[in-house]
């Protein structure tokens, strides 16, 4: 397939990280589920994050909710089935989606990067790679916008930083399909994260949450 435009040119979100998904399996010769395992979430102890939950967690997994005549209730399966982590074929591995995990091992995830890319002893990144990843990577691309974008992340700048409540320049952050949202400030050395199973319901949590962490700041 054709490259939707030159590298620099524009910004577009596509299956970018998919692609580098299967180039890893090509290039260690593992199922993307197994190169995880041994290499990210065995190293870093996160053991309750999976692409396909085993049955004796099966039980911890919230079902995804949506709003019908003002009360929730269970999002209806439509193109997909929401409790394919449970429910699916246990074949497929996405390189930009589909792990199911706890607030803990991914504040886990997200303390390496803020420790440049260790965490417990464990060298998982060089802080040189670190740096890169949180680098915006778009150049002027988003010049009047408060933040950048680095290898995966949404980068605050200072413009963001000084527009108050999104956290200091450097701060990254990402949101979910089911309104997880999560973000980490590097300055402040705090991490925030808000796990949601809703679907197809105007949400203003995920945005709030931020900025009601960062205003409890008392120092």
């Amino acid at each position: 397939m054709p490259l939707h435009h030159n590298p620099g040119e524009k910004f577009t979100y596509s299956e970018g990280l998919d692609v580098i998904g299967y180039f890893i399996e090509i290039m260690s010769g593992m199922p993307m589920d197994e190169y995880y395992r041994k290499h990210i979430f065995e190293p870093l102890g996160m053991n309750d994050t999976y692409f396909y939950m085993p049955e004796t967690k099966s039980n911890r997994l919230v079902t995804v909710q949506t709003k019908e005549k003002g009360k929730w209730i269970p999002y209806p399966t439509t193109f997909y089935d929401t409790n394919y982590p449970i429910k699916g074929a246990k074949s497929f591995f996405s390189g930009g989606a589909g792990l199911s995990s706890t607030a803990k091992d991914y504040a886990t995830f997200l303390q390496m990067f803020l420790n440049q890319g260790e965490y417990n002893g464990i060298l998982l990144l060089s802080r040189t790679t670190v740096q890169f990843m949180l680098s915006n990577q778009l150049g002027d691309l988003w010049a009047n916008s408060d933040a950048g974008h680095g290898l995966g992340f949404r980068i605050l700048n200072e413009k963001g930083q000084n527009l108050g409540g999104q956290g200091s320049a450097g701060t990254f952050n990402w949101g979910g399909y089911f309104n997880t949202q999560y973000f980490a400030d590097p300055k402040e050395e705090l991490i925030g994260i808000i796990l949601k199973q809703t679907q197809k319901t105007s949400d203003a949590t995920s945005w709030k949450f931020q900025v009601l962490v960062e205003q409890a700041i008392d120092d």
